[in-house]
């Protein structure tokens, strides 16, 4: 027979275990078709950006580190793919993952060194990487303008990708 302190702490055990073992099972990968997740962040500029408040638009989400070398790679086309269709209401957000970063002098000088010209948002703690279950950079997440994702690209995109990935969520007009 068990005393009332021993079944407390099995008791408390394993409210415990169901605690931290919910996350990992309410987690999924984010895919076509579902709303995207919010995304609540600062960004580099100073200024906070949300996700949700973006509807309307569609909006490519890239996740990025500084020491990537296939991110450094594709930043130029998301910078080019930004300049041609940013002002006819396409998004591009960079959402970088800052607690994987030496420092946020470190992404200011990768911004500044390839004039990126969107919104930089910093994922300090990576919830975002969490929620999204980001597991390799770049991610490139393709969100339309009702905020639901229609493209999930893992890994380095090519010009065409990434251009067959923007005529998912805004038409030729």
């Amino acid at each position: 027979m068990h005393s009332a302190g021993h079944r407390r702490r099995l008791t408390a055990s394993a409210v415990l275990t169901l605690v931290l073992a919910a996350p990992a099972a309410v987690a999924q990968p984010v895919r076509q078709g579902a709303l995207a997740p919010e995304i609540d962040l600062p960004t580099l500029a100073g200024g906070h950006v949300r996700l949700s408040t973006l509807r309307g638009r569609p909006v490519v989400v890239t996740f990025w580190n500084t020491w990537c070398p296939p991110c450094l790679t594709e930043f130029p086309e998301l910078v080019r793919v930004h300049r041609e269709l940013g002002p006819a209401g396409l998004y591009v957000l960079g959402v970088n993952e800052r607690d994987q970063e030496m420092s946020t002098k470190h992404v200011q000088t990768f911004v500044d060194q390839l004039s990126v010209p969107f919104d930089i948002a910093l994922d300090k703690r990576g919830r975002s990487r969490e929620t999204y279950l980001i597991r390799g950079m770049p991610t490139t997440v393709f969100v339309d303008s009702a905020g639901v994702v229609q493209l999930v690209h893992r890994g380095p995109l090519s010009r065409e990708e990434l251009d067959r990935g923007v005529a998912m969520i805004f038409p030729p007009r």
